[in-house]
């Protein structure tokens, strides 16, 4: 009998084409008759094109064309989901520092980057809004509430309490605190591209998306056609965080271009190109106010954001909503959010957005109420645990924080902490324990159909248009597959990165995972039974006649008295190509569960008691994620959400130039991020309850999950170990120095 690999350590399917460097990536494609593209952008925050001096670019050797708002390519519609809600070259308007005014197409890339060089440009500079701080004071509600959702406030109050204010002021202790964050970008290594190719009046575009089913349908719409007359295919992404979930420009502009020069197109950006193309996180600022009985119960919280927004008036940076509305039980809370619109790129998706920066805010003010009433944190968080989704009756599908809270303790050594700052030294070194809260909703698709289909072989594809932007895809589709039919993972195909394949809703949300594993689950019954039908049907069947109820399916054989067949050898002999189903997975109630993933981190720091560098000891992270598909994988997922918190809270930040809107750090040299010797030891530990009620497989998402809270547990064990509080992202040593 064939051992399920569901929720064991299994290696990548496609791990070896990753290290021999055979993963063919977007820019890796090389067609023939090829040329480049190298973008032109701005050099103004805010203005419109006067004129533009094209000649001498036009002039150079090898040069095909240089496509600018006077002489534009034909588009009809914005990009769709995510991306600008303009078109490039339609027009003269400057939006942005860094917004595309012109692509230059030469038969090398270095001739085209080149060319760009020689564009003159005159502008009508406008003043530019571009500082998020100073734009504080006049915030404004965003449109159609934090996300497109709710509305941007929300308050539930218990009877007789006028206001969150009267609350707080009735509360027997209280914090007060604000906190901010500066922009973020994803930075992923494999730079945004896209290489387009139009043939036979057909759309073919390699890009490195999040998601090839409505980026297909992004660049049908920008080109005028038939999305079912674009193919994108994309197996391998080399990092997204989120930013590779919209179409952006550039993919725009390459496939016209491809269109309108009928020869393949490349467009590559360079670092510096994809802080402005793209998109990033929004700079955040927060106020975070608790009251509490001096027994640790909360009485009223309340979580005010205020986020900046981009040219696409998006707003995904709402942390209040997606931490403080659900974290802790209270009588008595105010959540409100509010946007700085300025004339930046585009605000979006970056990895845990509003949770990773709502989770600090709130994480740090429940540390600072824990000094406040000499409480251990963990304690105050276990006074305050909610079993139902705060101001409802709406309960969790599956919640096991609490078990996260104490397990995370004792694996840590939570005991040893001393909680006087300041009391632990190690030479030149100050030690300090901090530890937060993780969570993130549990989210799936219905969008999302996936194939199983059985072949004559003897093996099974799985195949649906979703991505692997290093999340480990391949190998969940080949686990779940073989859990599914019960054969070895070797004899399992997985398919995705296509947008020919069965539709998908895009990885993005941490609902990858628990959007595919149901629908293979249904798919692959949907198959087995359309075997069965076709055993019992077809006179060359040793099956054939039988009632199908009396035949049922082992692990990769048809069975029914004393006969016993695999299906391919069945296959085989019915000259058959094979049998399949396509289905969509099904999901549980949002009217009667509230569905998240929760975690808990702890953390060591030391602080160099002379010079104030932070540095990460050693951290471990509990996370109730539901059921585990691959545990080597999801581990690294964690591993890899825990390093983006260390960047988040240490290192990261972007600095926008007043007021002309140049990005001052848009390289990897100056972008700080962390690097190996910046990452200490990290424990992660699943618990491993499935969430049935989510799913009918138990399986949720830990892609953000394990990003949320770290920064928070990062900032309280430094000020654990220093006696210095720092609400102001990143922690940096200047911050630390007494």
């Amino acid at each position: 009998m064939t051992i399920s690999p569901l929720g064991r350590p299994v290696d990548r399917v496609d791990g070896r084409l990753k290290v021999t460097g055979a993963a063919k990536y977007a820019a890796d494609n090389a067609l023939d008759r090829m040329v480049h593209g190298y973008l032109l952008l701005s050099t103004v925050g805010r203005g419109t094109i006067r004129a533009m001096d094209v000649a001498a670019a036009e002039r150079s050797p090898g040069v095909l064309a240089v496509y600018t708002p006077f002489h534009p390519l034909k588009l009809f519609a914005a990009g769709g989901f995510g991306g600008p809600p303009w078109l490039p070259l339609q027009d003269r308007e400057v939006r942005h520092y860094g917004h595309i005014i012109g692509l230059v197409v030469a038969e090398t890339f270095e001739t085209a980057r080149d060319a760009a060089a020689l564009v003159r440009v005159d502008y009508d500079v406008r003043p530019a809004t571009v500082s998020f701080t100073d734009g504080i004071p006049n915030a404004v509600p965003p449109q159609g509430g934090p996300g497109g959702g709710e509305p941007p406030v929300l308050d539930v109050l218990a009877d007789g309490v006028p206001s969150i204010d009267a609350a707080l002021a009735a509360a027997e202790v209280r914090v007060s605190v604000s906190f901010s964050q500066p922009i973020e970008n994803h930075n992923a290594m494999e730079p945004h591209a896209s290489v387009a190719v139009w043939r036979d009046e057909r759309m073919t575009v390699y890009s490195g998306t999040q998601g090839a089913t409505g980026h297909a349908r992004g660049i049908a719409g920008a080109l005028g056609i038939d999305a079912a007359r674009v193919h994108v295919i994309s197996p391998h992404v080399g990092g997204g965080f989120g930013n590779k979930a919209a179409t952006w420009t550039h993919d725009l502009v390459s496939a016209a271009a491809a269109r309108a020069l009928g020869r393949p197109v490349k467009t590559v950006l360079t670092r510096e190109q994809t802080f402005t193309v793209t998109g990033h996180r929004s700079a955040v600022a927060q106020t975070v106010a608790l009251g509490a009985r001096r027994d640790g119960t909360l009485v009223a919280l309340k979580h005010e954001g205020i986020s900046s927004i981009g040219i696409t008036g998006f707003t995904p940076e709402n942390g209040p909503f997606t931490t403080g509305r659900v974290l802790y039980r209270t009588e008595n809370m105010h959540i409100s959010q509010k946007v700085v619109p300025l004339d930046l790129p585009a605000a979006t998706f970056m990895r845990a957005p509003g949770e990773a920066s709502g989770s600090f805010a709130l994480e740090t003010a429940m540390d600072e109420l824990a000094v406040a009433l000499r409480m251990d944190p963990v304690r105050l968080r276990l006074r305050n645990y909610a079993t139902v989704l705060p101001g409802t009756e709406r309960p969790w599908s599956s919640k096991h924080l609490d078990e996260c809270y104490q397990l995370g303790a004792q694996r840590f050594g939570w005991h040893r902490r001393s909680p006087t700052p300041r009391a632990t030294p190690d030479g030149d070194w100050l030690l300090g324990m901090g530890m937060a809260t993780a969570i993130y909703p549990a989210n799936r698709s219905d969008q999302t159909v996936v194939r199983v289909r059985l072949r004559p072989d003897g093996t099974a594809s799985v195949a649906t248009a979703t991505a692997d932007l290093g999340t480990g895809m391949w190998t969940v589709l080949a686990i779940m597959g073989a859990d599914s039919l019960g054969i070895p993972l070797s004899r399992v195909k997985p398919e995705l990165g296509d947008s020919l394949l069965p539709p998908s809703a895009g990885a993005f949300g941490s609902q990858s995972t628990a959007t595919v594993a149901p629908a293979i689950r249904a798919a692959a019954a949907s198959a087995i039974k359309a075997l069965i039908d076709l055993a019992v049907r077809d006179e060359r069947s040793p099956f054939h006649g039988l009632d199908p109820a009396a035949v049922r399916y082992d692990h990769g054989d048809l069975v029914a008295a004393d006969r016993r067949l695999s299906f391919g050898r069945l296959l085989g002999q019915l000259n058959s190509a094979g049998v399949e189903a396509s289905e969509r997975g099904t999901g549980g109630d949002p009217e009667r569960y509230e569905f998240h993933s929760f975690g808990a981190h702890f953390c060591e720091m030391a602080v160099h008691r002379r010079t104030g560098e932070p540095r990460v000891r050693r951290l471990t992270t509990v996370a109730d994620a539901g059921q585990i598909v691959n545990l080597k994988a999801a581990r690294s997922q964690m591993v890899g959400g825990a390093i983006f918190g260390i960047g988040q809270a240490l290192f990261e930040g972007s600095s926008v130039e007043v007021p002309s809107g140049r990005w001052a750090n848009a390289n990897l040299a100056d972008y700080l991020l962390a690097v190996n010797a910046d990452i200490p030891p990290i424990d992660v530990h699943f618990l491993n309850h499935p969430d049935t009620p989510f799913n009918p497989v138990g399986v949720r998402g830990i892609g953000e999950l394990g990003n949320v809270g770290v920064a928070a547990a990062i900032g309280n064990a430094i000020y654990n170990a220093t006696g210095i509080r720092v609400r102001d992202l990143p922690i940096t040593l200047d911050k630390l120095l007494d």
